[in-house]
């Protein structure tokens, strides 16, 4: 069984890619206390959290300096697991996002995509009583909300339905907007994705399931 975790000040947050142009691994980066836990995903959903997270910044005050890349992915990276659903919350009095992400499980929930982001934005507006915006693949529809009064004395969950893991964390509004910065540079060295599908097409082109 996957382990699941709670990372409430986290003083690492990035994200990064390991291997060949096109061969690439993505993954998800965060540590604390000198823990460091990474997790895999594509790399759809790290151009999606960067846009929602953007979303998010947009509704509040501008900062005073520009932000700066988000640091490079601590080696050796090795998964803990890889990323299914993903849900993110604005908590505007302590000036925190909170991001839950849960690991995939084959034949779980996250076989479903819209299935398995509705339940962890269900979970994550539960445990926070926050709005809570589920991260969806860009060629998706609009997110979902949900809202509530906080009470985090009730962030006691630690996995779904499926069994599969969790893990939440409270990342500051300059590591989001690091953040956003450290996925453009990832997407701007990426091959381009399809607008129909949003897979990474080739220059002789790629078989897209929405056309065939």
């Amino acid at each position: 069984m996957s382990s699941s975790y709670h990372l409430p000040d986290p003083e690492h947050f990035t994200t990064g890619a390991v291997g060949p142009p096109g061969q690439r691994t993505f993954y998800l980066q965060v540590a604390e206390a000198g823990e460091v836990v990474s997790f895999k995903l594509e790399k759809q959903q790290v151009a999606a959290l960067a846009e929602y997270l953007g979303n998010l910044l947009a509704d509040l005050p501008e900062p005073p300096t520009a932000p700066l890349p988000a640091p490079p992915l601590v080696e050796p990276v090795e998964a803990a697991w890889t990323v299914g659903g993903i849900g993110l919350a604005v908590d505007e009095v302590d000036e925190r996002i909170i991001l839950v992400v849960h690991e995939f499980v084959p034949g779980g929930a996250d076989e479903d995509e819209d299935d398995a982001a509705d339940e962890v934005a269900d979970l994550l507006a539960e445990l926070t009583g926050l709005d809570v915006e589920r991260v969806e693949h860009p060629t998706r529809g609009a997110p979902e909300s949900d809202e509530d009064e906080l009470d985090e004395d009730e962030l006691d969950e630690d996995r779904l339905d499926d069994g599969g893991a969790l893990a939440r964390m409270r990342i500051t509004l300059e590591q989001a907007r690091s953040f956003i910065v450290r996925a453009g540079e990832l997407m701007a060295a990426s091959r381009p994705l399809c607008p129909f599908c949003g897979l990474p097409t080739d220059p002789d082109g790629h078989y897209c399931p929405r056309e065939n």
